[in-house]
């Protein structure tokens, strides 16, 4: 948990000073995809707030009202991340970007535009483009150093589960703070490198529809984000199960032992990231009395506990 809420305050810092950044340069200039970044920054800064609150209402303590605790908060504001903000941003940004194509005479800087509904004339301002290269390059750095401390927390992962790369981590992994933290880092320099693509071609060509087209293409890879992650927390909302490898090799640890004659039924539940519930219905042999019995189930739960720390809760049940 206190690896995650770093990852998050790292890019809360870089992603509220980019967004300022951005939206100084994109007054300075009236630039379609500084626009783009603007509102792709400010929905980043939002993500991380979110975030923040999952964290914080996630680690209450159970109570009557949530025996297991409020561990889903966490998957609950990822999604309202993916819906609200990024779904949002991008809608937002392609289709500033699409008005800026279909206008006719576009001239990027030289007319009036609009952020949230207020309109803005650039040509009152100076019009150096080195603005929005020299904001979008120090965004590329900050962005920089939020993805490294994402990913570093991703490796510690990946190397505590042995997977063995980036997709078979964003399928198992029930840590969506950091899943998000570094999605969203990687999006956000795809992002500026598009900006800057475009802001190049512009000014080589004296065609703003290059800018525009930038922005259309940030906002687009912002709205498949938005759908990609709210994937990923459905199926940890509808309360999905360990990865079928891991699940099976904690079954083979109760089958083995001893007295275990066999496991009816064994099934596992992700209730907030890294908060694993387990039930297992087991057939114990008729020769242990009731104590036997109720030692070899603390047993196996300290067992399986310390095979996987995970879990927080485990019920075994005896079975005739």
């Amino acid at each position: 948990m206190g690896s995650s809420k770093t990852v998050v305050l790292a890019a809360l810092f870089a992603n509220g000073a980019i967004a300022i950044l951005k939206f100084v340069a994109f007054l300075l200039t009236g630039s379609a995809s500084m626009l783009s970044e603007t509102y792709h920054s400010i929905s980043d800064t939002g993500n991380q707030v979110f975030l923040l609150i999952g964290i914080r209402y996630g680690a209450q303590k159970a109570d009557r009202r949530h025996p297991f605790g409020y561990g889903k908060a966490q998957f609950f504001y990822s999604f309202l991340v993916s819906v609200l903000l990024f779904g949002i941003a991008g809608w937002e940004s392609a289709k500033h970007g699409f008005s800026q194509l279909t206008e006719s005479g576009a001239h990027g800087g030289s007319e009036a535009v609009e952020f949230l509904g207020f309109s803005y004339d650039p040509a009152l301002s100076f019009d150096p483009v080195y603005v929005s290269y020299a904001v979008l390059l120090g965004a590329f750095a900050f962005e920089t150093y939020a993805l490294i401390k994402a990913r570093a927390e991703m490796h510690r992962q990946m190397d505590r589960h042995g997977w063995d790369g980036y997709p078979e981590a964003f399928r198992k992994t029930s840590d969506v703070t950091t899943l998000t933290a570094l999605t969203e880092d990687t999006i956000a320099l795809a992002g500026i490198v598009l900006a800057l693509v475009g802001l190049v071609l512009e000014q080589a060509t004296g065609n703003a529809a290059y800018d525009a087209a930038a922005a259309v293409a940030i906002g687009l890879m912002l709205m498949g984000f938005a759908l990609a992650l709210a994937w990923q927390n459905k199926r940890l909302l509808l309360g999905e199960s360990m990865p079928a490898a891991e699940e099976r090799e904690l079954r083979e640890i109760v089958a083995g032992w001893d007295g275990v004659e066999d496991v009816i039924d064994f099934r596992t539940v992700y209730f907030g990231p890294e908060r694993i519930l387990v039930t297992a219905d087991v057939a114990f042999a008729d020769e242990f009395d009731t104590e036997s019995m109720d030692d070899r189930i603390a047993a196996i739960e300290a067992a399986l506990k310390e095979r996987e720390p995970g879990i927080r809760t485990v019920y075994v049940e005896p079975e005739h």
